[in-house]
């Protein structure tokens, strides 16, 4: 069996996140792994939906600089009150771009062994027109990914 020395978990700071939480702590803790707790500004998100519809999204210009600084306190704020148990060692860290695409080249990078990632449980409509992070994550990871679904999901069938 191969060791687990370094276990990443995205998040984008919902609910749905929040449910890997417990897991990646108590492996890390169990392995005696590092754990790295991971946020992407998504700066490529160009549509949303509104009302069943994909509508383009127009941001003028962006801050980035900002945005990363209120960013990093948001993570600072969210490991504190999700993550107090693991005693500040956790490795935090935010960057910018395409969360799929982030979260691979951070696995790569690191030399992580396991991603612990939340699923948001999308429409099936939502899911095939903007995909998902979790499910390419999954399909792309250099490593083991553990994907975790929120209890309260209501599985839809395709």
């Amino acid at each position: 069996m191969s060791a687990i020395n370094a276990i990443l978990y995205p998040t984008d700071f919902s609910e749905y996140s929040r449910v890997a939480i417990p897991l990646a702590t108590d492996l890390a803790k169990h392995y005696s792994a590092e754990l790295h707790c991971l946020y992407v500004v998504d700066m490529a998100q160009e549509y949303f939906m509104e009302a069943g519809y994909v509508v383009p999204l127009q941001i003028g210009s962006v801050d980035t600089g900002q945005l990363r600084k209120l960013a990093k306190e948001h993570m600072n704020e969210f490991v504190n009150e999700h993550m107090s148990e693991m005693n500040g060692t956790v490795r935090k860290a935010v960057v910018l771009g395409k969360p799929f695409e982030q979260i691979i080249r951070y696995a790569r990078e690191e030399n992580v062994d396991l991603i612990v990632i939340g699923t948001h449980g999308h429409s099936a409509l939502a899911s095939m027109l903007l995909g998902s992070v979790a499910e390419k994550v999954i399909r792309k990871a250099p490593c083991a990914v553990l994907s975790m679904r929120h209890p309260e999901h209501k599985f839809e069938p395709p």
